[in-house]
C-alpha cells in the first residue's frame, strides 16, 4: 500500500529514493515485496524480520528486492508510510460526495474500521515504528491529524460543524478512532460497524451531557 502519483492521479507503490518502478511488471512486484514486508514485520518484528523472509513471502529474488529497497530499514519505512496511504485511500473512497460534519466523520470511521480489520498486522507495525522508525511514526499519526482537520475546517466552512479548535478536535477524533479499530477491529469483530459508526457518530453529534 507506500504510494507515489502516477497519471490521472493514480498511485503506485514506492521504493527507496530514487529506486521507483518503471513498468507495470516492476510495480507489481514492489506490491508483492511490501505485502510480504507486512507479513514477516507482522509475525516476526522488526528485530526478527529479514530480508530473505521477506523475498520468500514474496516469491522473488533477492535481487529484487535491492532493485527496490537498500535495506530491511528502508522497506520497513516503506511500509508504514504505504499503510499511512492505504488508510488514507480508503478514507477517502467511502466518503460521499458532497458528504459533510458528523455523517462524513461517521463515513471515515467507518472506513477505518473495514481497512483495521482487513489489515489487523497495522498496529503491530505502526506500533514498533515507534521506535525503529520514529520519523515514519510520528508522520503517519500526523499525516492522519491533519486530513481531519482539513474535513473539519471544510465543514465548519460549509456550516455543518461548529466553529472550535480543529487540530485539537481532530487528534481527538483520530485517539478516538484509533482504539476504536484495536477493540473492534483487531481484537474482536463482536459488533458491526454500523453500530459502533452510530454511537460515536452521538457522542461527536450530541455529546455526554444530558438535554
Amino acid at each position: 500500500m507506500a504510494t507515489v502519483v502516477g497519471q490521472a492521479g493514480e498511485t503506485s507503490p514506492a521504493g527507496s529514493p530514487g529506486k521507483q518502478p518503471r513498468t507495470a511488471r516492476g510495480r507489481a512486484t514492489l506490491r508483492r515485496l511490501l505485502d510480504a514486508a507486512a507479513q514477516e514485520f507482522a509475525e516476526r518484528g522488526f528485530h526478527e524480520a529479514s530480508i530473505s523472509g521477506i523475498t520468500r513471502r514474496a516469491g522473488t529474488a533477492l535481487g529484487s528486492f535491492y532493485t527496490y529497497f537498500d535495506s530491511k530499514d528502508a522497506i520497513f519505512s516503506a511500509l508504514v508510510r504505504d499503510m499511512s496511504q492505504g488508510v488514507a485511500t480508503a478514507a477517502a473512497a467511502a466518503i460521499t460526495p458532497g458528504s459533510s460534519g458528523i455523517p462524513r466523520e461517521r463515513e471515515a470511521l467507518g472506513a477505518f474500521l473495514d481497512f483495521a480489520r482487513a489489515h489487523k498486522e497495522i498496529y503491530r507495525i505502526i506500533d514498533e515504528a515507534e521506535f525503529a522508525d520514529p520519523a515514519a511514526w510520528r508522520g503517519h499519526y500526523s499525516g492522519a491529524a491533519a486530513r481531519i482537520a482539513r474535513r473539519l475546517d471544510e465543514s465548519v466552512a460549509a456550516g455543518t460543524l461548529t466553529p472550535g479548535d480543529n487540530e485539537v478536535r481532530a487528534w481527538a477524533i483520530m485517539g478516538m478512532n484509533v482504539f476504536l479499530g484495536l477493540r473492534f477491529g483487531v481484537w474482536a469483530e463482536d459488533r458491526s460497524i454500523a453500530e459502533i459508526t452510530e454511537a460515536t457518530a452521538a457522542l461527536l453529534g450530541r455529546g455526554m451531557e444530558p438535554g
